[in-house]
């Protein structure tokens, strides 16, 4: 259990000790709260003066193998105690860690290997000898805060994937920037059940270093147990997307976890019916809604059970980001006009390793403000509060008929009926209609005529496929990408069935 003395001191560091680069987060913990427990998995628990201790020896290590400024270590990203220590000891050699789902297919492996050319690849801890001492550094100076201290590999709307390059200073901002409007504390056990080479769950784990808090790491193979995990550990905080907040609330159903007092959501929205559940399991938690981009890791953060007094909304922007929504010339659009969601602020990335043209079409200069500008491909609306609504990506934007819909409206009215557990639609492309593939007891013309009493018909999509569960991706969120690839196996049964071809808005940036 994490001890309740205060963190505050941290703030009162002289500017010389404050942190600047990413492994100082774990350096002041342990200065301050050295006994206090950092991390702990399936095979025991580190403080914080442990957790330093690790980062400093495998840094020692990393650097006997070779390992420099501007070097990538690639880290295999299992649910343990060393990969956190691997990732710090990056930080201390200015070298990049790139931490890797252990799910990945060997074929994604190979792209990735291949695009990150790393110097090093880790799938255990680093073997460890007696420490180097004052040896000089690799590449000289220790690494500056504009350096990329993290390597984070999404494959946005398409299969290839691509490395977003994440500075010290952005990473920094954006960990503080969270924990202070989230409130994070000393006193938290935050639950990490999600991967670590998912920014939503490594963050958890930089959160809880910036206030001295505990972070618990949980790997899949053991879900069964986990509500009773949450309650042993006395779990405080606990992020969610909709596949974990689905298993949870399975497992809650004749328990419950009374000590959370929080529980979080990005990366994938929750159902009402899902945020219901997850408050039965929860019964004294409030729950915070938040929308994200790994090329800038957050973007706003809604208040406590804003969703019962502004449903939809995802909240306002983080201190020092502004958000915008724009019309197709990049125009900024009045309040509650649907257009693309574009952001700046400290917290954005570098851009695209090896892609400079990529990074030049979604990293843009303001023609107004001056102002690097993130172009996220994604649209919305802002109200007159400042909140933000998300309504899904441009690429799930299409008509059906003379209509327009998205593929994000439809899941929300399919979720809204409470025999549904999940949904998932495939937007259609080319002669393929839309496919929705829903987890229920219901018949599909059942979940389709109970659809109908909350969309306009024009929108309800032809074709829908009852399934046991949906396939989930290396992040913990549904898997579209094997979605679309049954839905365009399976489009020959669907020849003749009324849809439009996927007329669709064009991206003013398109991240394919």
């Amino acid at each position: 259990m994490v001890g309740q003395a205060s963190f505050e001191k941290v703030r009162a560091m002289p500017a010389s000790a404050a942190a600047s680069l990413l492994h100082t987060l774990v350096t002041a913990a342990a200065y301050h709260r050295p006994d206090a427990i950092a991390v702990c998995d399936g095979r025991g628990t580190w403080s914080y003066a442990e957790l330093d201790q690790h980062s400093r020896t495998y840094a020692d290590s990393l650097a006997r193998s070779g390992v420099g400024a501007g070097d990538r270590v690639l880290i295999r990203a299992v649910a343990e105690r060393w990969v956190l220590a691997a990732i710090y000891a990056c930080s201390r050699l200015g070298a990049i860690a790139v931490p890797l789902s252990p799910d990945l297919r060997p074929a994604q492996e190979q792209q990735i290997v291949a695009d990150a050319e790393p110097s090093l690849v880790l799938t255990s801890a680093p073997e460890t000898g007696p420490p180097l001492g004052d040896r000089p550094k690799p590449d000289g100076p220790p690494a500056r805060a504009d350096a990329d201290v993290l390597f984070l590999y999404t494959s946005g709307s398409t299969a290839q994937p691509k490395a977003v390059r994440c500075p010290h200073a952005q990473v920094l901002f954006a960990t503080g920037a969270i924990a202070a409007r989230l409130g994070y504390r000393s006193d938290d056990v935050i639950l990490c059940r999600l991967p670590l080479s998912f920014d939503y769950g490594l963050y958890q784990a930089f959160m809880a270093a910036s206030v001295g808090a505990t972070v618990l790491l949980r790997g899949p193979g053991r879900d069964s147990g986990m509500l009773a995990a949450i309650r042993r550990h006395a779990v405080t905080v606990v992020p969610v997307v909709p596949s974990l907040a689905h298993m949870l609330i399975r497992l809650g159903r004749h328990a419950t976890a009374p000590g959370v007092r929080l529980v979080t959501n990005t990366g994938q929205a929750l159902s009402a019916a899902q945020i219901d559940g997850i408050r039965r399991v929860f019964p004294h938690t409030t729950v915070r809604l938040m929308y994200g981009i790994t090329e800038c890791k957050r973007v706003t953060i809604a208040d406590p059970d804003s969703d019962l007094t502004h449903p939809g909304s995802v909240g306002r922007p983080l201190p020092g980001t502004t958000v915008r929504i724009v019309d197709a010339q990049g125009a900024s659009l009045p309040v509650g006009a649907e257009g693309q969601i574009v952001v700046s602020g400290a917290h954005l990335m570098v851009g695209y390793w090896k892609d400079d043209a990529l990074t030049r079409q979604i990293y843009r200069t303001d023609a107004v403000t001056g102002e690097r500008t993130l172009y996220t491909g994604d649209y919305g609306h802002l109200d007159d509060a400042g909140r933000l609504y998300f309504h899904g990506r441009y690429d799930d934007l299409f008509k059906q008929g003379d209509v327009r819909t998205s593929a994000a409206e439809i899941e929300a009215a399919v979720l809204a009926d409470p025999q549904v557990a999940d949904a998932a639609l495939v937007p259609p492309s080319g002669d393929r209609p839309a496919v929705l593939f829903t987890v229920t007891a219901l018949r599909s013309d059942e979940v389709l005529r109970r659809l109908r009493e909350r969309l306009e018909p024009l929108k309800v999509p032809k074709i829908c496929r009852v399934v046991a569960e949906l396939p989930i991706g290396s992040t913990g969120k549904t898997n579209r990408a094997a979605l679309r690839a049954r839905a365009n196996q399976e489009a020959a049964q669907h020849v003749g069935a009324s849809s439009a071809p996927g007329l669709r808005l064009p991206p003013p940036a398109d991240r394919s």
